[in-house]
């Protein structure tokens, strides 16, 4: 029944998300939809971050990507992040995670059971580290993989490089 449920819940997000869920499912397909969506228009460069709550680094970042976003989002910036946490885990860890440690944060959530079925949508020959992230031009064109843990300043130069192209 639960995977029915999830199933109607990746349709309904299908090519949106929903501003007052903090999460929102995804399955490969979804995701792929969605990150097109985001693109279509050739204005927005995107940070594709995939975490998850027992992975350390990428609770660090979390605050950095935050911030980046409220920066830079009115120049043509967006974060997708992407938890690769268990779908079973869902409700009872990474919801309660984010409420207490990083509230108005929004991510998507894969609903697939192996990671690389979602991160294969950007990354076909992705070796399942954590945290990594893909930065795309305003073209849509991936600009770098960033794999292990960057600094915000890091980041941020990276971000700027991009949006003043």
């Amino acid at each position: 029944m639960r995977q029915i449920f999830l199933a109607c819940l990746v349709l309904l997000a299908g090519n949106t998300v929903l501003a007052d869920s903090p999460l929102t499912p995804v399955n490969a397909e979804s995701f792929h939809e969605y990150l097109q969506n985001v693109q279509k228009d050739g204005s927005t460069v995107v940070l594709v971050n995939f975490w998850a709550t027992w992975c350390q680094p990428c609770r660090e970042e979390i605050p950095i990507f935050m911030e980046l976003e409220r920066k830079y989002a009115d120049k043509g910036f967006r974060l997708i992040a992407v938890s690769l946490d268990e779908v079973e885990s869902i409700d009872s860890v990474v919801r309660p995670f984010m409420e207490k440690w990083f509230p108005g944060f929004h991510s998507l959530y894969s609903v697939e059971y192996d990671m690389d079925a979602t991160v294969s949508v950007v990354d076909s020959a992705w070796n399942e580290v954590l945290p990594t992230s893909y930065l795309y031009s305003r073209d849509g064109q991936l600009s770098e993989r960033l794999q292990g843990k960057f600094t915000a300043a890091e980041f941020e130069a990276r971000i700027i490089a991009l949006l003043q192209d």
